[in-house]
């Protein structure tokens, strides 16, 4: 089975197009040259965004991602934030043209599949096709235990009620999206709605379903205390990384 792309045209809503228009700008502007195209995935490039309730994801393919300063990048957002609060946060991945050439899996993946392109040359349309595979799934996940490990520091290490509520949001999509991964060969596409990949993962996955419903209803309104999240986490997450071995193990035992 190969993927197909989960936004297949761009259909920005009219009260978010100025500021999709502006940040761009700001950032062409800002790293002059240096940027080879722009990607947005999400709510607002398929025209679903709510305002005060979405965020905004974009990625910059460069030539060399050091040339692109977060902490100026950070700077930019703030700004425009300020200017257009019907968007909730922004999120701004930088990768190189590189590591979407030679990581199809990974990079590649997330370029060609997940995102589609609002500037410059789609990188991604000189990819082939990716397909549905274990391997594949074992090297979208290469990265999930840094990841995991990011936010449940930066959750434990919250200050504020807001940002927690925010961590134990991103934490729980994050899981989800790692429990969905490991059912891509029997669904056979990639879901980017939260709703879908939860029903994916009840029909055909091997998870606690009450784990699974807890996970989405924080991702949802998270109303939990820290620690209860937590523990939860950690289940899910010790069940996922068990799920990921058996994949490997099969794998090798197959090769």
């Amino acid at each position: 089975m190969v993927f197909e792309k989960v936004i297949k045209t761009v259909e920005i809503q009219r009260e978010y197009k100025t500021f999709v228009e502006k940040y761009m700008a700001s950032l062409l502007a800002e790293f002059s040259g240096k940027i080879h195209s722009i990607y947005m995935c999400g709510s607002i490039p398929k025209g679903t965004a709510k305002p005060f309730k979405s965020d905004a994801d974009f990625t910059i393919v460069c030539e060399n991602p050091a040339d692109i300063s977060y902490k100026n990048v950070t700077s930019l957002k703030e700004n425009i934030l300020e200017e257009f609060p019907l968007v909730t946060k922004i999120d701004t991945i930088i990768c190189s043209i590189d590591e979407v050439k030679n990581r199809p899996n990974e990079w590649g993946f997330w370029i060609k599949i997940i995102c589609v392109c609002v500037y410059g040359k789609d990188i991604g349309e000189e990819l082939a096709p990716i397909h549905i595979s274990r391997d594949f799934i074992l090297d979208l996940n290469k990265d999930t235990e840094e990841e995991v490990n990011r936010v449940r520091n930066a959750l434990f290490n919250a200050s504020d009620d807001s940002m927690k509520y925010r961590y134990m949001k991103g934490y729980s999509k994050r899981l989800l999206r790692a429990l969905y991964s490991l059912v891509l060969e029997d669904v056979g596409i990639w879901q980017d709605d939260i709703s879908e990949m939860k029903k994916s993962i009840l029909k055909f996955g091997d998870i606690d379903s009450a784990l699974v419903e807890y996970l989405y209803s924080c991702y949802l309104d998270t109303n939990v205390e820290v620690e209860e999240f937590l523990e939860v986490a950690e289940q899910v997450y010790k069940h996922f990384e068990c799920a990921l071995s058996e994949l490997a193990t099969s794998r090798n035992s197959i090769g």
